[in-house]
């Protein structure tokens, strides 16, 4: 339990903060747009247990219907050490969900006809030309290999269907694939030098696709991967705080990532290289700084089908495509354990509610969403026309499962049903 003192701070800083957060966002009443004001205040009451039970140290989320926001809340600290209180403008490790904005990057170029779903990789990235596989997925031994049969495609690394496997792999690092510290052109040339987990379209397997992805942006634009997100996205989506590192006085606005140990949250470095520092390896797959308001926008974007503020961002086809299965039928289903039984993987690097049967929270079959390893989610539901984004900081990122009770009781406040 955290103690009397964390717990007073906590309810302090969202009265301190709660004036200047709707101050600069307009909030709309819940029932304007068929929900429940009742429920969205339980979904902060048990936040606020979540953080007084020692979950997290602090959190902030935000749910949005019919494009007006009805609900921003910021609770608890994003520093127990110095008491800083959790507030909107406090920047999160996204994580995984730096693998969808990598995504529509690419869709970008793929409306100006820079490539076409079918493409091998190899055309663009000639390291992959004789990349092999692993006789076994389960090997260590990059020796005993097979040769590919056919060639990954972009489709393939969008949908994770490639055969590359996760950064976190043992196979990965015993042979130093990923590290922060080396380009993003070493790590796409570790990677194509070990052999592939299985051949391409056979399997889902998770894994260091977006990175991939990021390279390519850069053959496809002819800029640095961070400079065409800065000028093709995050310009004109005003997503004026995502970035790949903080220097200067926005290091203050780093929330501290906490890990529990004997039931006392403890700060905790996930990264070898700080997200305070620049770090050698612009990173496609998770390596994205941001805040719930910059993700409100992404959202927003994705929602009203590429147009975000009256500017078309993406084609109206293209935009389809983000919420379509890409997943190769010889690949299906992607899992066979919890949500991922009911998932599918679209054109726009989103997890897709196939079957919501298949998760322990709510959820709209057809809805598009994703999740960070340091505590972060987000949920794009196209049938109740909803946007939801939690983001904390706790390591691993479960949480006492503060964001599935986030969702059920969102769902919960969902008064009129579409």
């Amino acid at each position: 339990m955290l103690s009397i003192r964390f717990r007073i701070i906590s309810l302090v800083s969202l009265a301190i903060f709660s004036l200047s957060i709707y101050a600069q966002i307009e909030k709309f009443s819940p029932s304007e747009v068929g929900m429940s004001s009742i429920y969205l205040n339980r979904a902060t009451q048990r936040l606020q247990q979540h953080i007084d039970e020692g979950d997290i140290a602090g959190v902030t989320a935000a749910v949005s219907r019919d494009g007006k926001v009805v609900y921003f809340e910021s609770l608890g600290l994003m520093d127990i050490a110095l008491n800083r209180p959790m507030h909107r403008d406090v920047l999160f490790r996204t994580y995984s969900m730096t693998r969808q904005v990598t995504t529509i990057a690419a869709l970008i170029l793929y409306d100006q006809g820079k490539f076409k779903m079918d493409d091998s990789i190899q055309l663009y990235l000639p390291e992959f030309n004789d990349q092999q596989v692993l006789l076994r997925s389960d090997s260590l031994d990059i020796a005993e290999t097979k040769p590919r049969i056919g060639d990954i495609t972009i489709q393939h690394l969008i949908t994770h269907t490639s055969g590359l496997g996760s950064r976190s792999s043992r196979l990965y690092r015993e042979n130093e694939v990923r590290d922060k510290n080396i380009s993003l052109d070493q790590m796409v040339s570790n990677a194509a030098a070990i052999p592939l987990f299985h051949d391409p379209g056979t399997e889902f397997r998770y894994g260091i696709h977006a990175t991939i992805l990021g390279k390519l942006i850069e053959v496809w634009s002819g800029k640095p991967f961070e400079e065409f997100l800065s000028e093709e996205l995050f310009s004109k989506l005003r997503m004026n705080n995502t970035l790949f590192w903080v220097s200067g006085s926005d290091q203050e606005r780093l929330a501290t990532v906490y890990r529990p140990i004997n039931g006392v949250l403890t700060p905790y470095q996930i990264e070898s290289v700080p997200f305070s520092e620049r770090p050698t390896l612009i990173e496609g797959g998770v390596g994205l700084l941001s805040t719930i308001e910059d993700y409100l926008n992404f959202s927003k974007m994705i929602l009203d089908r590429g147009v975000f503020e009256g500017r078309r961002i993406l084609k109206a086809e293209t935009a389809e495509l983000i919420y379509k299965n890409a997943v190769p039928e010889k690949a299906m289903p992607i899992g066979d354990r919890g949500y991922w039984r009911g998932s599918g993987w679209t054109f726009g690097g989103f997890n897709l509610v196939l079957d919501s049967d298949a998760y322990d929270f709510p959820v709209t079959e057809g809805t598009i969403w994703w999740d960070g390893s340091a505590g972060t989610r987000y949920f794009i539901d196209p049938k109740q026309n909803i946007i939801i984004v939690i983001m904390a900081q706790v390591s691993p990122s479960s949480g006492g499962g503060f964001r599935e009770n986030f969702s059920r009781l969102v769902d919960a406040s969902i008064v009129e049903r579409r």
